[in-house]
């Protein structure tokens, strides 16, 4: 299959660049501008062009079989002094649906969209935040198109655990080099409460299992392991290999603050996908352990 990933120079986007190749597949990038020499996705053919703008056309897209669409922006990619309402319609209700749009005109025969978990387990929480109201709608809006020719489908993860070389590796620094024991002035506890969890490969594969196996207009809520934040964090200890016992306490923390925890500190969103959607999708579980191993060690490597 002939596939473009949009966002294919993000950490997702890599990961799910990569699996595809490996699974046979002829893969494009998108990107915004030219990629530095490090970025995993510099290897991969690239399709310059922006989607919020947006400079897309419809015969740059008419020669692939199936697109990924993992560019899904959210509350840490908005500038501080950027409008909100603009941009979560660039970036989400209007841009991802116009996009699958103009997909959709080309030709592409399947369409997969990477959403978030918050709007398919909690849709009430999108009627106070702007970000999970724009993630709904351009899941919703994208989906509308779908038929028989044109098989677009949502898959919705939780919490991803994974890093790339580049940005992403420098998000996690400071995460890994407190759970080596190297950062002093932060408490050894974690937040109250948790989420679920799934390792960015799981998903990578969960997105090629869409890609063949997906019913048009279908939304898939997908995951892996319900863990604690206690649970989390004592993971990522345990992979920098130090012997520390981490906590837990309902206070806010600095790695994790409560910004960050749209459920509110001390509530959990445990789930268990269906069977069926697991069988469609046919992605590896019990993953996060080994995918915590593999952010410190990636992140060590390039620090």
């Amino acid at each position: 299959m002939k596939i473009l990933v949009i966002g294919g120079t993000g950490m997702i986007g890599a990961h799910t660049a990569l699996h595809l190749r490996r699974s046979g597949n002829d893969v494009t990038v998108a990107a915004r501008g030219p990629l530095s020499e490090n970025s995993p996705a510099a290897e991969f053919p690239l399709l310059a062009g922006d989607y919020t703008v947006p400079t897309f056309t419809a015969d740059q897209l008419s020669v692939f079989d199936g697109i990924v669409f993992a560019a899904g922006q959210d509350v840490r990619h908005k500038p501080a002094n950027s409008d909100d309402r603009r941009f979560w319609e660039e970036t989400q209700s209007v841009g991802v649906p116009r996009f699958a749009a103009l997909a959709k005109q080309a030709g592409v025969k399947r369409f997969v969209q990477v959403g978030s978990y918050y709007h398919h387990l909690r849709p009430e929480l999108a009627a106070d935040n702007p970000y999970i109201a724009a993630r709904k709608a351009a899941d919703e809006g994208a989906r509308a198109l779908a038929d028989e020719s044109f098989v677009v489908s949502t898959l919705n993860p939780p919490s991803i655990i994974g890093v790339m070389p580049g940005a992403s590796t420098a998000r996690y620094r400071r995460m890994v080099s407190w759970a080596a024991g190297n950062e002093p002035d932060i408490p050894d506890f974690a937040p109250t409460g948790g989420t679920n969890y799934m390792s960015v490969d799981s998903l990578a594969e969960a997105i090629w299992g869409a890609l063949r196996n997906a019913v048009p207009g279908a939304a898939y809520l997908i995951g892996d392991q319900n863990l604690s934040y206690q649970q989390f964090f004592q993971m990522l200890v345990d992979a920098a290999g130090s012997t520390r016992i981490i906590a837990e306490r309902d206070e806010a923390h600095p790695l994790l603050p409560d910004a960050a925890i749209i459920q509110g500190r001390g509530n959990t969103l445990a789930y268990e996908p269906g069977a069926e959607d697991m069988r469609l999708l046919d992605y590896t579980r019990n993953d996060c352990t080994r995918a915590a191993e593999k952010l410190v060690e990636t992140v060590l490597a390039n620090s």
